[in-house]
């Protein structure tokens, strides 16, 4: 009877903490027209950070130098990507267009195999397509992304503005050096992770656009460079970025050849390739720099959807694990972190000390000493 109190305070604290949970998505819910070209230029600040600071180590210039270097690289492939994807989208179009033959045959088997209620050719399915009707959501999406696009810079221009401002800020925020050191060890841990996550999507994307680059040379697919930088960059998107990528390729092989066969092999290439490194490379990577649990991974990816959409699916995983390191701040919401975390130790308090190379622990008693003072 004596462990009765006992239990049930751990029962409210628990169901507090679920109630909390649930107010917070909530409010995530309702506020995600703000928060997520916030989230976005949060995520883009941090990408500039740590690519000024990998500079830093390499070149003897100040922080404000490393960081305009960082920006003008990040600026210049981006627009590189975007000439890049214009050119080659403008003859991929070109291509399609030459292959209206194929298209109006596939049309016309489609429509005898269904009994009719399918257009038998191209014209005929434009013809049937009112432009008037997709002419306002269109525009509106358009409007939506230019005005999220402008709100995103607006937003990271001003945080990296302030960002000698975030020292004094913690300082004031945590009066003892305790205190301040174990929020800092947080903050660092999610930019660590958040760092390692990019270059994990980078390296196994790199691999499957290089693979399927290989095997479409090898199957001769037109536009091969253009649909592996595709599936390159669709790779940041977990599981719906691969399956589009796998898919779009396969759709522009049944149009080109002549057979179902060639399109067949293809897919079975684009999967196997895909399933192998996103199904034993890729969890093994993000087990062991993310400490993330794979089925959360899953997980995570729909609920962030529900809430944020495609930027919600982008971030899902760096959102997952900064709401994981929240969590295991606070000892009644730690068993929903430890449910997150792969290894079941969130805090990182059995190997810290012992995976980190010296260079990057070297790293983070820098970064820490800078705020602890």
């Amino acid at each position: 009877m004596a462990d009765a109190p006992d239990r049930t305070s751990d029962t409210a604290r628990n169901a507090q903490v679920v109630v909390a949970v649930i107010l917070s998505g909530a409010a995530l819910l309702w506020l995600a027209p703000i928060l997520t070209p916030l989230a976005l230029a949060v995520f883009l600040m941090l990408m500039i950070d740590g690519l000024a600071r990998t500079l830093r180590r390499r070149l003897p210039l100040g922080d404000d130098a490393m960081v305009a270097v960082a920006i003008i690289i990040c600026i210049v492939g981006f627009a590189i990507t975007v000439f890049f994807v214009g050119a080659n989208g403008a003859a991929f179009v070109g291509k399609l267009i030459t292959y209206q033959g194929r298209l109006d045959a596939m049309l016309q088997a489609l429509a005898q195999t269904f009994h009719g209620g399918v257009p038998r050719t191209v014209n005929q399915l434009i013809a049937q397509v009112d432009p008037a009707k997709y002419l306002a959501p269109v525009a509106g999406a358009l409007q939506n992304l230019t005005f999220t696009g402008v709100l995103v810079l607006v937003y990271l221009g001003f945080l990296l503005a302030s960002r000698r401002g975030f020292e004094r800020k913690a300082v004031r925020l945590f009066h003892g050096r305790a205190e301040r050191h174990e929020a800092l060890n947080a903050f660092l841990r999610v930019r660590d992770a958040l760092e390692r996550y990019v270059w994990i999507q980078t390296v196994c994307g790199g691999i499957i656009a290089l693979g399927s680059w290989a095997i479409m040379m090898l199957m001769g697919l037109e536009s091969a460079f253009f649909w592996a930088f595709l599936i390159f960059a669709l790779n940041y998107i977990p599981i719906i970025g691969a399956a589009v990528a796998i898919g779009a390729p396969v759709l522009f092989a049944l149009v080109q050849y002549p057979t179902f066969w060639p399109a067949g092999i293809l897919f079975a290439g684009l999967f196997g390739l895909t399933f192998v490194v996103g199904n034993i490379f890729l969890p093994r990577m993000q087990g062991r720099g993310l400490n993330l649990d794979p089925v959360m991974v899953l997980f995570s990816l729909g609920f962030w959807g529900a809430l944020w959409g495609g930027t919600g699916m982008f971030l899902s995983t760096p959102l997952t694990v900064l709401t994981m390191v929240v969590l295991a701040q606070f000892d009644g919401s730690l068993w929903m972190a430890v449910l997150l975390s792969g290894d079941g130790d969130p805090r990182g308090l059995g190997h810290q000390t012992t995976r980190e190379p010296a260079a990057a622990e070297r790293s983070r008693k820098r970064d820490a000493a800078a705020l602890t003072g």
